[in-house]
């Protein structure tokens, strides 16, 4: 920690924000890790509305002729809302997370986005074991690459954060390949995150995440991006080599700038539709927001679902 500058630096030591610069100088994933961690949870106590924990378990809106025993009245006393609580549900929480490690992962510095996304994945998985929930980790490209299995024993988050460290951004992204992969290991409900550029993904090939929901998983789709993803801000001719492709195309950027920014958008919006019409909770990120931001924004609206 003592590398961050005293700018990013909060009176008890807690970055205030972890954006990709001040991250890169903390020296391993660990120390990454807990510091997103403390700066969100940070975030999090500063704000009366929320609760300092990460709550992933189902609720529904009461109906008239439900069994008003089963009304969760902490819940009513916080939001003013009668719930039911999914009591069936209570055991701990099975999570996958999963990694896209695919090439186009690799692009970006101080952070690539592999590093950006392998930070927010432990500290989800940070959060999960210290609420003695289950997080597994799944990094995928053209399929299941690492698998380590929803655990809650001692030790289990040093498992996950080891796996993290040692991933490489190399292969295509198959990220329905990798969902058929698992659909059946899930098995029982579960919290499945997702973190991934979606490069070369179409909006119709999220099937899989909507099969998901429908069989009661909870999903959560981080949509990771670059900022020169989503601006182009390149000034010269320059000569785009694809990632997860041997191509290469030699253009001049400011001739076609608002017409790749108008499609970027385009697909970014067609993706949050479709995260919309199948219920999967959706987040735009790029990497040059700050990490601890980014996970606040979830806690806080895991903690309004309540």
């Amino acid at each position: 920690m003592g590398n961050t500058t005293g700018s990013k630096m909060g009176r008890t030591g807690s970055p205030r924000h972890l954006d990709a610069e001040s991250l890169a100088k903390l020296a391993n994933l660990q120390l990454r890790v807990r510091a997103v961690v403390d700066g969100a949870l940070a975030g999090l106590h500063r704000n009366p509305h929320h609760g300092a924990s990460i709550e992933f378990s189902e609720h529904r809106d009461y109906s008239p002729g439900d069994d008003i025993r089963r009304i969760d009245w902490k819940a009513y006393a916080k939001f003013d809302r009668h719930y039911i609580r999914q009591y069936e549900d209570e055991t701990e929480l099975r999570a996958y997370l999963l990694l896209d490690c695919s090439a186009s992962m690799g692009y970006g510095e101080p952070l690539s986005k592999l590093a950006y996304g392998s930070v927010l994945v432990g500290s989800l998985a940070y959060l999960l074991s210290h609420q003695r929930d289950q997080p597994g980790l799944v990094a995928f490209a053209d399929g299941v690459q690492e698998y380590v299995p929803p655990r809650s024993r001692s030790g289990h988050l040093l498992d996950v954060l080891k796996v993290l460290e040692r991933v490489e951004a190399a292969g295509p992204t198959r990220l329905e390949r990798t969902i058929d992969q698992l659909i059946e290991r899930i098995g029982r409900r579960a919290l499945v995150v997702v973190v991934s550029d979606l490069f070369d993904v179409e909006a119709s090939e999220m099937r899989l995440l909507r099969q998901l929901r429908a069989r009661n998983h909870q999903v959560v789709l981080f949509h990771l991006l670059h900022d020169d993803e989503l601006t182009l801000p390149f000034k010269d001719v320059t000569l785009f080599e694809a990632m997860e492709a041997r191509r290469e195309v030699l253009v001049d950027p400011a001739g076609l700038r608002r017409a790749y920014t108008r499609e970027i958008q385009r697909y970014i919006e067609q993706i949050a539709v479709a995260c919309k019409e199948g219920e999967i909770a959706h987040q735009q990120v790029a990497t040059s927001q700050p990490l601890d931001s980014v996970l606040l924004r979830l806690l806080q609206h895991k903690g309004a679902r309540r």
